[in-house]
């Protein structure tokens, strides 16, 4: 999961790229908490289902649990076709756990990890 600091301490948190292709299109999405609920990093707030496997949802976020995303009940398979801007699963005002890492930060790590691999492999090759 990946949180994107929206206004006023609001994060929005979705999954990766990544975590999408492993859960394939999203069914249902499915949160246990009302808007203002304590949540804390680790907690249980819900369940995701896909068409490829079925997930519970953690949260990675010390805070206020301000709701899931509404646009999921229209079309949930925007959080595979948009994860990282309109494909976001809940919001929480507060602050993301020391390890997480924004959807920006992820897209460069991957980045740096996809180069090296292919400098690796050149390196290999010749």
């Amino acid at each position: 999961m990946a949180p994107v600091e929206g206004t006023d301490g609001h994060w929005r948190v979705g999954f990766t790229k990544f975590a999408t292709r492993m859960l394939g299109e999203l069914v249902e999405a499915e949160f246990k908490l009302a808007q203002g609920d304590p949540v804390h990093p680790g907690q249980e707030i819900g369940v995701v289902e896909g068409f490829k496997a079925a997930s519970d949802v953690y949260c990675v976020m010390s805070g206020h649990f301000h709701g899931s995303n509404p646009t999921l009940d229209i079309d949930a398979c925007i959080v595979r076709s948009d994860p990282y801007i309109d494909g976001w699963l809940y919001e929480v005002k507060g602050e993301p756990e020391d390890a997480s890492m924004d959807a920006l930060g992820y897209i460069e790590l991957l980045e740096k990890t996809i180069n090296r691999m292919q400098e690796e492999e050149h390196a290999e090759d010749q």
